[in-house]
């Protein structure tokens, strides 16, 4: 019977060894998405393209109600960062452009300015308020799940790289998750303390119903 619990151990082991030693897990999207991210793409199959992502190069579009732009080279874009614990976005922010108050539930998050002035900020969960105007060349971190923003703060466009702690790192924006969905109004003004006008007046801003 020992003997049976050490062949047990040791296969364990001997298991966590191979897993700990494995070099990269690019993703196959076709297969389910869980906690410990997507299955590996058969090694056979992997190419060096897997590792490589273009998208970043090019300035997102700001023509929108926030004037600003995210391109993330998250897993599902860019699935060589699959089980690596790391991802990566861009950011363009026009003049007057914002990144609304959110949260990232999966990571925490690394801003780097490539050019413009940007003004960052996040609210701990005791509401004490960090922010900060940032330069070219500056960097700031955002704990995970803590919700934050970043806002153009000159007269010309900002671009900032922001680098996430999870291939996956989740999005919910605030204004969106109160306004964006189909919670009835009566319900919203009661938990916002928000005025019936109000309510209705973000709702249609932000394509809710309700």
């Amino acid at each position: 019977m020992k003997m049976l619990q050490i062949l047990f151990l040791l296969f364990i082991l001997l298991s966590s060894t191979n897993a700990l030693v494995q070099d990269f897990c690019v993703a196959n999207l076709k297969g389910p998405d869980g906690p410990a991210g997507y299955p590996c793409k058969t090694e056979a199959k992997v190419t060096a393209d897997d590792f490589v992502f273009t998208g970043l190069a090019k300035a997102g579009n700001t023509s929108n109600i926030i004037k600003a732009a995210v391109t993330p080279a998250f897993v599902a874009q860019f699935p060589g960062v699959n089980g690596l614990g790391l991802s990566l976005a861009r950011l363009d922010l026009a003049p007057g452009g914002v990144i609304p108050l959110h949260t990232h539930p999966g990571a925490s998050e690394v801003l780097v300015v490539l050019h413009g002035t940007i003004t960052a900020g996040f609210i701990s969960s005791a509401n004490s308020v960090y922010v900060k105007t940032i330069h070219k060349g500056d960097i700031m971190v955002f704990p995970q799940g803590l919700l934050h923003f970043q806002a153009n703060a000159g007269r010309k466009s900002a671009t900032a790289i922001v680098s996430f702690s999870s291939p996956n790192p989740g999005l919910q924006i605030t204004a969106f998750a109160l306004f964006g969905n189909n919670l009835t109004s009566a319900l919203v003004e009661k938990t916002t303390f928000l005025d019936d006008a109000q309510v209705k007046k973000l709702k249609a801003i932000l394509g809710g119903t309700g």
